[in-house]
């Protein structure tokens, strides 16, 4: 699998993306290859509860962190959201489906049984942690796990990531 920039077919410098939007960068790709390219990824994940809760756990830590809550309440509210989480997971099943995940410059495509679009607009984050990458978006989380991922795909989430990290910081 090859790693594409995706360029504007108007011959404009503008990237993939934006600090502002996540839809156009104002770095030209060949200043700033990390902006502008993303590969086409194509796979498959089925969560284990394991998974899914180490998932949840991490960035349940993070979200407590960031809101600079202490102990024993950060410990109360993690324990809660991951138990939260692992009894959404067994209640809809999300262990017996497998999903299909289609990523390129277009945005996100989450097909099991029914077919979801993510348009990058809606992803504020990509974070990555012990297990693979989470993407953060306006409403919920796509976890996504190396297990999952051939080396060529864990290098362009990798790249999609730090993208958004550094818009993030502009």
């Amino acid at each position: 699998m090859a790693m594409l920039a995706h360029q504007p077919a108007d011959g404009s410098d503008e990237g993939f993306y934006s600090a502002a939007t996540g839809a156009g960068a104002s770095a030209p790709a060949s200043s700033s290859p990390a902006a502008s390219a993303l590969c086409d990824l194509h796979f498959f994940v089925r969560y284990t509860l394991r998974e899914y809760t180490g998932f949840m756990w991490q960035h349940g830590g993070f979200l407590i962190r960031r809101r600079r809550i202490r102990w024993p309440a950060s410990l109360y509210l993690r324990i809660k959201s991951t138990a939260a989480a692992a009894l959404n997971f067994v209640l809809l099943g999300r262990g017996k489906r497998t999903y299909e995940f289609t990523i390129d410059r277009h945005g996100i495509v989450r097909t099991s049984g029914g077919v979801t679009l993510i348009d990058w607009s809606d992803v504020t984050a990509v974070r990555t942690y012990s297990s693979g990458f989470m993407m953060v978006l306006k409403r919920g989380t796509l976890p996504i796990p190396y297990r999952c991922l051939d080396e060529t795909q864990q290098r362009g989430m990798q790249i999609l990531a730090e993208a958004r990290r550094e818009n993030a910081l502009h």
